[in-house]
């Protein structure tokens, strides 16, 4: 059912988004620019490997990973993260970030559809939620 998620998604709305970043830890220069930029995420699964790709006018970035298997993973704006992605029964796709560095704060990230052609990500810092909606590209 987690392959339902696959497919390229346009970004159309983003709430509390640079508030987020900036609870994450992630600096000015780089919040205001990646705060109002338009998104495409393209999800991709080979195998037991997954591909989320993000593309933007700002920055392009990939994440590769295996279900169920911790990796280091390198944010776009160079944090890095002991990551666990994960399938939950009412499959969301739950992305676990523990901070490597004592500076950094841990993160989650949810991802799950709303319907056929609604991605939601709900992004979690802190005391501070973000939500992001993007629509399938037909």
């Amino acid at each position: 059912a987690a392959q339902k998620i696959v497919g390229r998604w346009d970004s159309v709305t983003s709430e509390n988004f640079e508030e987020y970043m900036k609870e994450c830890g992630v600096g000015l220069i780089v919040r205001k620019a990646a705060a109002n930029i338009k998104v495409t995420l393209d999800i991709k699964q080979v195998g037991n490997k997954w591909v989320c790709a993000q593309e933007s006018t700002f920055k392009n970035t990939s994440l590769e990973f295996e279900l169920d298997k911790e990796f280091e993973e390198t944010t776009p704006d160079g944090r890095k993260y002991m990551t666990l992605i994960t399938v939950t029964p009412d499959n969301k796709m739950v992305q676990r970030q523990k901070k490597i560095k004592d500076s950094d704060k841990d993160s989650t990230i949810t991802r799950y559809l709303d319907g056929d052609d609604t991605l939601v990500v709900i992004m979690e810092c802190g005391n501070v939620t973000c939500r992001r909606t993007y629509k399938r590209q037909k």
